[in-house]
């Protein structure tokens, strides 16, 4: 919760409008968490939790009472004068004993506050992912876009050769109209890519309530490459010491884990009230009032003092209600062990998909500099007439796979982080890396 304050805090009209040259991811985050809705409820509801723990404090105050009154007739027998009285009175109360219920619901109240903060910090990942996701999917799109850009432009490289070729006879028309196809095509797969550019745009407009969307800033993909490298050539029989060093952090920091436990603790409490009702409870009171009448004047203070207690004994109606409670208890303490399970299966896959994203970086950048040295030298012999259309559309195909499986492995990768992030609740991308990397 400290750092959702200070992520508000720092967000100021000046940064809305001012972003220098490009928007950075830390911006769109802090951004997104500025416009999140549902953090400003989880802020009220933490608010409102608190008032209820104070005015579960305030029940075992004295509870004071003041009061006054005054009576007359209006018609009978006794003058209007003469029926005129007034009286004024004072009271204090205490609980002495309720059989220890304050205590157990003081407890559960601030159980309950702590679990409100818990939902709030998830929901501070879950924003935090949401703008990695929009940002990084935007940047995805642009980079995609460049990528059909570079291939309709070889496509019309490869048209321009077939048409000189078609009209000094060199081809048929067939070749012509494939060298036509092709280019038709990879404009339509440039198209497409302009449609994802707009929608991912328009996302981030969404997220960040920005009327215009500057330049993104590019990441630079250099300062992953050691992490990268480790994943991509981590044995398999290191993934249990991984898995082991992340699952402490999960363990120790993730807000949904907390919260379970926190709900257990409730349940547990809650049989702990019930049980109470089979207890006595004991009171006290003190009262004081003055009292004046037009023909008595004003008679002397008096004061009184009482004493209550009750035993409950209805024991089948407590002991249903216990029973209930235990019932509820069992199936928290049921929710614990589900949520560390689907914990240690999330985990379990985000690790998994890490190494594979890395392995498919490196084995598809590889492929991407094999593609284009390839596409090159079908190019260099098409144009002396040595190669045919269809191997350098081929060339041209193979190329755009994988620059397109490139980007989507780099970016991908990255979503991989966030996900390891938010669900070990690290401070930043930086944390996790140097985790990561720190790992034998």
């Amino acid at each position: 919760m400290k750092r959702i304050g200070m992520m508000l805090i720092i967000i100021t009209p000046a940064l809305i409008g001012a972003f220098g040259e490009n928007l950075t991811l830390e911006q769109v985050r802090s951004l997104a968490l500025a416009n999140s809705r549902s953090l400003a409820k989880y802020n009220l509801a933490i608010k409102s939790s608190i008032l209820d723990e104070k005015s579960q404090t305030y029940t075992n105050l004295p509870s004071l009472s003041l009061g006054a009154s005054a009576s007359m007739n209006l018609w009978g027998e006794r003058s209007l004068q003469d029926s005129l009285s007034a009286g004024a009175s004072f009271s204090v109360s205490q609980k002495l004993w309720d059989g220890g219920k304050n205590r157990v619901l003081k407890s559960i109240n601030a159980i309950t506050t702590e679990i409100t903060r818990k939902d709030a910090l998830a929901e501070y990942y879950t924003v935090l992912d949401g703008a990695d996701t929009a940002y990084y999917g935007a940047l995805e799109a642009t980079t995609s876009l460049e990528a059909a850009n570079a291939a309709l432009e070889a496509a019309a490289l490869g048209l321009a050769i077939a048409e000189a070729r078609l009209e000094s006879g060199m081809i048929s028309y067939g070749d012509y109209l494939q060298a036509l196809a092709d280019k038709e095509a990879r404009e339509t797969g440039r198209n497409q890519a302009r449609r994802d550019v707009t929608l991912s745009i328009a996302k981030l407009k969404n997220l960040t309530r920005l009327q215009k969307i500057p330049p993104l800033a590019e990441v630079n993909f250099d300062d992953y490459e050691e992490l990268i490298q480790k994943l991509a050539t981590l044995p398999e029989a290191g993934l249990d010491d991984w898995y082991g060093r992340l699952w402490k952090t999960v363990e120790a920091n993730n807000p949904g884990f907390a919260k379970a436990a926190l709900m257990s603790r409730r349940a547990e409490e809650s049989v702990t009230l019930a049980k109470k009702d089979y207890l006595p409870s004991l009171s006290a009171s003190v009262s004081t009032g003055l009292n004046y009448s037009y023909t008595s004047g004003m008679e002397p203070p008096s004061g009184r003092f009482s004493l209550s207690g009750s035993i409950p004994m209805d024991f089948w109606v407590t002991g249903t209600n216990v029973a209930k409670k235990q019932i509820a208890r069992d199936e928290a303490g049921l929710d614990y062990q589900n949520t560390q399970d689907t914990l240690a299966i999330a985990l379990q896959t985000a690790i998994l998909d890490a190494i594979a994203q890395a392995s498919s970086v490196v084995s598809s950048r590889k492929a991407f500099e094999y593609a284009q040295k390839h596409f090159e030298y079908v190019m260099e012999l098409y144009q002396l007439s040595q190669n045919s259309l269809s191997v350098l559309s081929d060339a041209a195909s193979l190329v755009s796979s994988n620059h397109n499986q490139l980007i989507k492995a780099q970016y991908g990768f990255l979503l991989g982080l966030s996900t390891l992030r938010s669900l070990g609740c690290f401070e930043d991308e930086a944390a996790v890396i140097a985790m990561l990397v720190s790992i034998p």
